[in-house]
């Protein structure tokens, strides 16, 4: 089946669900299955499904996220993690110009992204057109 969803006034689609839940999107998203009439996504259990698992899934995204950049952030692990190629590659460069002193910038990233909500730190670090998101 083929989904389409309204983000940000605009329709994007066709997809298939698990596309459709990599966006942001919450249980009142606005849908369409092929071609039928705009309903939010609740209506739909299979994507309510899928929205549940893909939450589930962030969530061990941001503590892993967090605990890689407090004991390794130097190397960008927490960048490349969430698709942040370009960020992860940046990471290591400042970390060898800098001489490390980068570190410190990666355990207070760190720190804040255990401490955050997973709706932040999707907004901030997943869903962001920035490079190098850092706080």
């Amino acid at each position: 089946m083929r989904y389409y969803l309204t983000l940000n006034g605009q329709t994007v689609g066709p997809m298939t669900g698990e596309q459709l839940v990599s966006y942001p999107v919450n249980m009142q998203t606005p849908v369409s299955k092929d071609g039928s009439p705009w309903q939010p996504l609740y209506v739909y259990p299979e994507l309510v499904e899928l929205l549940r698992r893909s939450e589930d899934r962030s969530d061990s995204k941001r503590i892993v996220c967090g605990i890689m950049a407090i004991l390794f952030g130097t190397l960008g692990i927490q960048y490349f993690l969430v698709g942040k190629i370009g960020g992860g590659l940046l990471t290591i460069l400042i970390s060898i110009i800098t001489c490390g002193l980068w570190e410190i910038v990666t355990l207070i990233q760190g720190i804040l992204m255990l401490t955050m909500t997973d709706a932040v730190f999707n907004e901030k670090y997943v869903y962001t057109d920035k490079t190098l998101p850092i706080f």
